[in-house]
């Protein structure tokens, strides 16, 4: 998570398969737990891109309080999202929709918002998470 880094993020790496999140990022003395995806999956009206929120085929899906937030890159826009894992993680298998060209769609307020790993814990975006259709 080099851009993480770039934004005076502290990064710790998971080594291994033991962890359900890839790295720990740390800011002013706490850390947050950040599963990191990426997709390049265009959906059909061409402006949108599908990204899957679930380990693999094989794996158990992920289940709430596994991690914090989910780090999803979308490649051919250069374009990061910061999600809260609690809008995203529902116990089964799944995938979203992130629309980077589209103004106002579900997920724009988590759009490079880099500042949510910097929140003390407990008030993880509760301002922007009212913003978002569940």
């Amino acid at each position: 998570m080099a851009r993480a880094a770039e934004e005076g993020l502290g990064v710790l790496r998971v080594t291994g398969d033991s962890a359900r999140y890839d790295v720990a990022i740390e800011a002013g003395g706490r850390f947050v737990r950040v599963q990191v995806k990426s997709t390049m999956c265009r959906c059909r009206n061409e402006r949108s891109y599908a990204c899957v929120t679930h380990p693999n085929q094989r794996g158990r899906p992920y289940g709430r309080g596994e991690f914090d937030f989910l780090a999803a890159y979308v490649i051919p826009e250069d374009v990061w999202y910061i999600i809260p894992a609690r809008l995203v993680i529902h116990g089964r298998m799944g995938m979203i929709i992130l629309t980077p060209s589209l103004p106002g769609h579900k997920y724009e307020p988590y759009k490079e918002a880099w500042g949510l790993l910097r929140r003390p814990g407990g008030r993880v975006a509760a301002e922007l998470s009212s913003q978002v259709r569940l």
